[in-house]
């Protein structure tokens, strides 16, 4: 159920709160591994040398880019070292050289960088690449020349170091070092178009809120915001999480002071959306310094993620534990005797107008009644004597009302991350009508922010002038209203939705969802590819379930000379699984 700006919701729910901002998780998932496999424990991690020649250090050898090379001084006597992080067992080292190789050297490993011992010695040195199989333990490994092959130094494009028992990959003893950290920029906004967007924004893993560039003044292709870790840190990768406002051309820069940079990634292609970017660097602050536009706009990111070693992190909070799905959590068979209300205990009436320019007011619970028959059912309504049925509404104090029907949701009473969530449901069909299944983030009552912030996940739409088709359809702050995430679902042979009874139902994880009618696959959402294509996915954090049947609004229109009333939504059970 689309909503397009501030719903205005009375009765029970406008004592509890207004609108909410999204409070929610997006974390990385750890690989895994095979433990006898050969595993690369080198790539990324802290390397230095005896000596470097010009700008060809030694971290260029430990990048996994064979376009970038370390080289050192022209004399026999150098070595290049790479710290593992930890005491690991090695069984392979592969040695990719220029042209300036090693004739002899050793391959060394220490526990304490001091203290060396032998593993592989050789005065025939043959160049090209060399792969070596290994025995021995320790946190550095090093290569120690002893006679150059050339007028020239040693140079190696990589420097390659396998455990064949476990050990940590690139990547696996990284944890995010930005988060919660305050943040430096060059400007920031904040305005009525971007709401407290200021440089805390990018680092607190919430991918509903942002950083962006003032536009005081006018926005200039110059612009940087930067990250103070706590302490110096080992830099292996970075999240940007870019709102369409993105750079073009941009650094990705480092410092032990602040002042000083040193620039570990460049690009002028820069491509929006999410970029994660692998890097080798050590400092304390870390900056992203922007020098192109990619449209009229400043610069906005909704998350600028530095992950690593070292630091001083704050713990992030955890995401729930994805679910199995074979433990019932909540069930509403609606099996109560005609005239019933819904159970108090499981569903709340909202009352008032609908948000969307709907016509409708929302009853307490006259439009909403279990049928006798295993049915809810919320029907939609004509009044004959407009006024007689609405009580006064809170803001306007007037009682005039063409519509009434129901809208009930669970907020409150029952509300929960992930799982499967599934109905049976005959909609409510004809000119005008707007049936919808949904769910929207529980802080939507809780923060004082306006939807979309929150997420919105719609399980089921459907309007009256497209009889034979449903929608399913996700809401965030990069891609909302018209321009939601989501697919149709058409019956086949042109059948209409209004005949019968048909199943919806979601599958919902840190993963991704995956929407089903009747069993059929409709519509997936895969999280990366989300980020990757659309914008942030805002949806690791409680939901409450949503009815509704809505009469007019900006999507299926009014009703007209063709619409009857009264029009009836059946619920015959609303299942959830975790």
């Amino acid at each position: 159920m689309e909503v397009r700006g501030t719903p205005r919701l009375r009765g029970a729910l406008a004592v509890m709160a207004a609108v909410a901002l999204l409070f929610t998780l997006s974390v990385a998932l750890t690989p895994e591994r095979a433990a006898a496999a050969a595993v690369l424990v080198s790539q990324g991690k802290p390397a230095t040398a005896s000596s470097t020649e010009a700008l060809f250090t030694a971290s260029s050898a430990v990048d996994g880019d064979t376009s970038t090379r370390w080289s050192s001084a022209f004399t026999d006597d150098e070595w290049i070292r790479v710290d593992l992080g930890t005491s690991t067992s090695i069984g392979q080292v592969v040695l990719d050289w220029e042209a300036a190789y090693a004739k002899g050297y050793r391959l060394e490993v220490s526990d304490n960088g001091t203290d060396w011992t032998t593993i592989h010695e050789t005065t025939t040195g043959s160049g090209g690449v060399e792969t070596l199989t290994v025995s021995g333990t320790g946190r550095y490994v090093r290569m120690h020349g002893t006679e150059r092959a050339t007028p020239w130094g040693y140079s190696l494009h990589e420097f390659q170091v396998y455990s064949t028992t476990g050990g940590t990959a690139p990547g696996d003893d990284d944890i995010l070092l930005s988060y919660g950290k305050a943040g430096s920029a060059s400007t920031s906004q904040h305005d009525g178009t971007c709401w407290e967007c200021s440089p805390d924004k990018a680092f607190d893993r919430d991918p509903a809120s942002r950083w962006a560039t003032s536009p005081e003044g006018g926005w200039t292709d110059a612009g940087w915001i930067a990250v103070d870790l706590g302490a110096r840190a080992e830099i292996s990768r970075v999240v940007l999480q870019w709102d369409p406002a993105y750079a073009r051309a941009y650094r990705i820069e480092v410092s032990d002071n602040g002042t000083d940079w040193t620039t570990l990634h460049s690009t002028t292609t820069g491509t929006g959306f999410k970029e994660t970017l692998d890097v080798s660097g050590t400092g304390r602050h870390v900056r992203l310094y922007a020098t192109r536009r990619s449209g009229e706009y400043g610069y906005s990111l909704w998350e600028f993620q530095v992950w690593g070693t070292g630091g001083s992190p704050i713990p992030a909070p955890p995401l729930p534990a994805d679910p199995t799905y074979d433990r019932l959590v909540f069930s509403d068979e609606f099996n109560g005797p005609a005239g019933e209300a819904p159970d108090p205990a499981k569903w709340v009436p909202e009352t008032g107008t609908g948000p969307n320019n709907e016509l409708e007011y929302y009853t307490n619970n006259k439009n909403a009644a279990q049928d006798g028959n295993g049915s809810l059912v919320l029907e939609a309504r004509r009044e004959e004597t407009p006024g007689s049925a609405c009580p006064p509404d809170p803001l306007s104090g007037s009682t005039t009302c063409q519509y009434t029907s129901a809208r009930l949701n669970t907020y409150g009473k029952f509300q929960f991350t992930y799982g499967r969530v599934e109905a049976r449901i005959k909609v409510s069909g004809t000119q005008g009508l707007w049936p919808a299944f949904w769910m929207l983030g529980a802080d939507y009552f809780d923060q004082g922010r306006p939807w979309p912030y929150t997420g919105e996940i719609d399980i089921m739409e459907h309007v009256g002038k497209e009889p034979n088709t449903t929608y399913s359809t996700l809401h965030a702050p990069a891609y909302n209203g018209a321009a939601g995430y989501g697919a149709p679902y058409s019956l086949p042979g042109g059948a209409n939705f209004a005949d019968d009874f048909h199943t919806f139902a979601v599958d919902w994880n840190s993963e991704g969802m995956t929407f089903r009618v009747d069993g059929n696959v409709t519509h997936t959402v895969d999280k990366e590819e989300l980020e990757s294509t659309r914008g942030p996915w805002v949806f690791d954090h409680d939901f409450f379930l949503i009815l509704n049947n809505a009469v007019g609004g900006d999507w299926p229109g009014s009703p007209d000379a063709t619409t009857r009333f009264p029009q009836r939504m059946s619920i015959d059970y609303i299942k959830v699984w975790q």
